[in-house]
């Protein structure tokens, strides 16, 4: 703890909270300074928790990466996250980072300061001076894809999530990574990018896809995306998208599609599915997401459709937790005592929610209209 608190110490520059800055980091596992850089997202709440990710080769990947970030996070395709590029390529770092013994395949001596560099120096840092989240991801290229499997040896890996694009790879690890994928029974995301031109990887690298597509694991989330067209330089720019758009899948909003494949064709009520999605998030990236309204609009279309109206009393009580200056909670309560033939109580919620703001689709008229019809109909 001591040599931490050093670190922290030397740390050269106070990180400003402009989106992005970079910065000299004085290692003691290295034993040399090492530029890298930082993306916080505008805004930076203290009260929210960011998923970290670390890249790997960052004068390549970094603003790739940040870019990525920003885009799905501004469309609700993935949280926003904190992002740190290491960078490797001056004076050809990353193959000193990343090398690798050719017999045992395990990282060299200077690859293994390098590791200890990012586990027991970047990665505290940011944890103690940021409001991480427990997610982490990493993401490399080449060489550097290769290194970051290392992590997975470690029983308690610090990472989450590994996007390894077009790996160079190191002896057995073809078969290593599947073995050690098959270990772990927390949730891990692995992604493998490879392009359709062919090198003398390729054929290590589909075998590794083979390996890790045989496991029977619930807790693996494995995707293998190929991109014919692409070279060895153009596929990271293929993949990177894409894979937020697998790791981050389930933040993305309910979609036409998964509301007709997925909630309508359920037995199960209709509402466990929306919290079902929003408590996977909780388990899986360590923090809550507030519910999207598109998503309760969908919870209450398919309650109706399917005439599964149990469903509108907890996606009331939601409603009046998320939203609860609007008209939302109350509008659902009120139909929920309407079908349930409790016509007093629904009269009382829909005057309720008339005096509450305006939101989506519903309006002041709609609620003024139940309230006729419950009158005309029950002479109140």
């Amino acid at each position: 703890m001591r040599n931490l608190i050093v670190v922290y110490a030397l740390f050269l520059s106070v990180i400003s909270y402009s989106q992005v800055s970079q910065e000299i980091f004085e290692s003691f596992k290295l034993q040399e300074r090492r530029d890298v850089h930082y993306y916080f997202p505008e805004n930076l709440d203290d009260t929210k928790k960011y998923p970290l990710i670390i890249v790997l080769d960052g004068e390549y990947l970094f603003e790739q990466v940040v870019a990525s970030s920003k885009f799905y996070s501004q469309f609700h395709g993935m949280p926003q996250s904190i992002v740190v590029g290491i960078n490797q390529n001056e004076n050809e770092l990353r193959f000193e980072d990343c090398a690798f013994d050719p017999d045992s395949g395990l990282p060299s001596e200077k690859g293994k300061s390098f590791y200890e560099f990012i586990g027991m120096e970047l990665i505290p840092y940011l944890d103690l001076n940021y409001s991480t989240a427990p997610f982490k991801m990493i993401v490399g290229y080449d060489i550097t894809a290769n290194f970051e499997n290392y992590w997975l040896f470690k029983d308690n890996s610090i990472f989450d999530a590994y996007i390894c694009i077009s790996p160079t790879l190191a002896p057995d690890m073809e078969t290593r990574v599947p073995m050690r994928l098959n270990t772990f029974d927390n949730q891990i995301f692995y992604q493998l990018i490879v392009e359709g031109e062919q090198n003398k990887d390729t054929k290590k690298i589909m075998a590794m896809d083979q390996g890790i597509k045989a496991l029977e694991k619930e807790t693996l989330h494995y995707y293998f995306d190929e991109y014919k067209n692409a070279d060895h330089i153009s596929v990271a720019t293929y993949g990177i998208g894409k894979s937020f758009d697998n790791i981050f899948g389930m933040f993305k909003p309910i979609s036409p599609q998964e509301y007709k494949t997925q909630i309508l064709t359920s037995e199960e009520p209709v509402y466990n599915y929306l919290e079902k999605k929003y408590q996977n998030i909780v388990d899986i990236f360590g923090f809550s997401k507030p519910v999207e309204l598109n998503d309760i609009m969908a919870i209450y279309a398919a309650s109706r459709k399917k005439e599964d109206f149990e469903s509108l009393k907890p996606l009331s009580e939601l409603c009046k937790k998320e939203y609860p200056e609007t008209m939302l909670g109350f509008y659902f309560e009120g139909e929920y005592y309407e079908q349930l033939g409790e016509p007093k109580k629904a009269l009382r919620t829909f005057e309720k929610a008339f005096q509450m703001k305006e939101i989506d689709f519903l309006t002041k008229e709609m609620a003024l209209e139940k309230m006729d019809a419950l009158k005309a109909d029950f002479g109140f």
